[in-house]
């Protein structure tokens, strides 16, 4: 498998549950899972399309689930949909995730929905309708905007 340049590492009071339900409610796909001798999870890797995310515990005092923080979160985790995402959110609505953000049309092209899985972490999915046009996005928002590359 190649690796992908960028990975986000998350982490859970409960890693080996929520590694289940990412791939039930989200639709990841299992790539690694490293138990030690009492099967409690070490670290797991999950795929999606060309990318991965790593699912962990809370092993030093600078790691926390947002359940352990009183359901704040420190990043955003934001994953692009080749197709139907009112289907993907659908799923995720059935395996018990929290949508916080409905599936909705945004000027910049995408269609987007939030989900609060169940430790707490707000996962943003989104798929493109529409090519992006920062010139039609600065008219309809009223906002500068610059693109880099």
């Amino acid at each position: 498998m190649d690796r992908a340049s960028l990975a986000s590492a998350i982490f859970y009071r409960d890693p080996l549950a929520a590694f289940t339900w990412l791939e039930k409610a989200f639709g990841f796909e299992p790539a690694m899972l490293i138990t030690d001798p009492d099967n409690k999870m070490v670290h797991a890797q999950l795929s999606f399309g060309n990318g991965y995310i790593m699912i962990g515990n809370e092993w030093a005092d600078y790691t926390a689930s947002p359940a352990s923080i009183g359901g704040k979160n420190s990043q955003g985790l934001h994953v692009n949909l080749d197709s139907d995402i009112d289907a993907h959110c659908d799923r995720a609505r059935a395996a018990g995730a929290a949508i916080v953000q409905e599936p909705a049309d945004q000027f910049y092209g995408d269609r987007t929905y939030r989900a609060r899985d169940p430790e707490g972490h707000v996962w943003t999915f989104a798929q493109t309708m529409r090519p992006f046009s920062a010139e039609e996005s600065e008219k309809a928002t009223g906002l500068k905007i610059e693109m880099f590359s």
